[in-house]
């Protein structure tokens, strides 16, 4: 039976991160639950990671800046090692909400800077957050915003900026979208100079106050002479804003929710724990630190385990955490992205403004075996750092161990995983048909250990390894 204190700070960790090795976990549980939480919502308190080190390692990530592989697996090796586990987490979670991507611009310093825009609003005031979003040049072509003229208004930023960034469908009308264009007239980007053959330059916000509607707008029942902040301010004090956003906080957090589409109409599964998110939005005015503490310390977030299908990104750094791979400098981070997009989430590149269909439709007959093969493939060698400290714990006394330790011990260091009788009961099947595991000679040695980094492989094949 897996220690509660152990299981909680695990669900946390994998919640608010990207999981732990074990070595981390008990770091983590050590100390109170309450102050743990607090740290990981204040990520400034913590270094940012060295990165000096990966570019002299990866030199084309400043010679070919408009490789987004690249990009993406230094990404993933942020998520493994950054002391900043939720401003990661935040960041790709933001990247699903505001869905922008590399294919149509096809200039990735602009997507790295969005990225990054993306990392450092990722806990502070949503006001801010949308402010710098409608400043994005990446944000700016991809939604047409940088074609939305005060002569010739274009409608597309301000339509999802209403109807998947901020307030959702049903909480507006068409005449609402209309002066939210024309709010947002005239804020554009500086054009940067073509990749091919000046170099890799940054795209800039610019504000054209000669390209700008200063007419008067109406917008949910204001009036003036407003611009792209004042229609913020507007949206953001809104209780329709709250709670489209906290759903969204809850469906990636704490438990699957229905695709965005259907919110009009498909009431949450929990209202209970959105009006508490609600009020924790509404009190704080709009701050998302407030927001994500009062999610973390709450009772529906601690029992929710294995609500959650984990997004390739997701299972795929965890994956890492437990393998203990890429803790140093070594080659093969941009294979990270090649993994993630067979899985079907090739990150900068989401497939449309609505961003990724989560839960149940990450799973495919097709994605499911990609995962398997690369979870499997990263913990099934005896020799991979995170597998050899798991058999070091199960071996270490020299005692022999039963198929039912063998089963139990793995299951518990590798996650711990909860998993189900049926899932349980298969496991030690397997283990039974070479009886107990014996380290007294060299020979037993090795076969035990194979078995160990084998039974590892069953566990991350598992169904209930699929969930965070």
């Amino acid at each position: 039976m897996a220690d509660e204190r152990l299981t909680t700070m695990a669900h946390l960790l994998r919640r608010a991160g990207f999981g732990s090795s074990r070595d981390e976990l008990e770091e983590y549980a050590a100390r109170p639950y309450e102050e743990v939480v607090d740290d990981l919502v204040n990520p400034e308190r913590f270094e940012p990671l060295d990165e000096d080190a990966l570019e002299r390692f990866y030199p084309h990530i400043f010679s070919n800046k408009d490789n987004p592989g690249v990009w993406n697996g230094r990404w993933f090796w942020r998520m493994v090692n950054t002391r900043r586990p939720l401003e990661e987490k935040m960041t790709l979670f933001w990247h699903h909400v505001f869905a922008t991507g590399w294919t149509k611009s096809e200039h990735t310093p602009s997507m790295v800077d969005h990225i990054e825009m993306l990392r450092k609003n990722g806990l502070a005031n949503f006001r801010t957050l949308l402010l710098d979003l409608s400043k994005d040049p990446a944000m700016s072509y991809w939604l047409d915003n940088s074609e939305n003229h005060g002569e010739a208004p274009n409608e597309n930023y301000g339509r999802e900026l209403l109807e998947l960034f901020s307030m959702g469908i049903g909480t507006y009308d068409e005449p609402d979208v209309k002066d939210a264009a024309r709010a947002f007239t005239g804020w554009t980007f500086e054009q940067p100079l073509p990749l091919y053959p000046f170099g890799h330059y940054n795209a800039k916000f610019e504000f054209r106050p000669e390209d700008h509607d200063n007419s008067d707008k109406t917008f949910l029942g204001v009036t003036g002479n407003l611009d792209g902040a004042d229609i913020i301010d507007i949206i953001v004090k809104q209780e329709a804003n709250a709670r489209f956003i906290c759903r969204h906080i809850y469906n990636f957090f704490v438990a699957d929710e229905p695709q965005v589409p259907a919110w009009s109409v498909d009431p949450p599964q929990d209202q209970e724990a959105i009006d508490i998110l609600v009020k924790a939005y509404m009190d704080s005015d709009a701050d998302i630190r407030t927001v994500m503490k009062t999610l973390f310390l709450s009772d529906f977030f601690k029992g929710a385990r294995s609500k959650r299908v984990k997004c390739p990104a997701e299972f795929i750094a965890g994956t890492i955490k437990l393998s203990g791979e890429f803790r140093e400098i070594e080659p093969g981070l941009p294979t990270l992205d090649a993994a993630s997009i067979v899985m079907g989430q090739k990150l900068m590149d989401p497939p449309t403004v609505e961003g990724w269909h989560t839960g149940k439709e990450w799973i495919d007959g097709g994605t499911l075996t990609e995962r398997i093969n690369f979870a499997t493939a990263r913990v099934g060698n005896p020799e991979t750092p995170g597998t050899k400290a798991i058999i070091e714990r199960l071996s270490g006394s020299g005692d022999p161990i039963t198929p039912a330790e063998l089963v139990d011990g793995v299951l518990d260091l590798a996650g711990p995983i909860e998993v189900g009788n049926e899932t349980r009961a298969a496991l030690l099947q397997l283990a039974e048909l070479d009886g107990d595991l014996g380290f007294g000679s060299a020979s037993d040695r090795t076969k035990s250990e194979d078995r160990i980094a084998r039974m590892l492989a069953l566990a991350v094949a598992s169904r209930e390894y699929q969930f965070a």
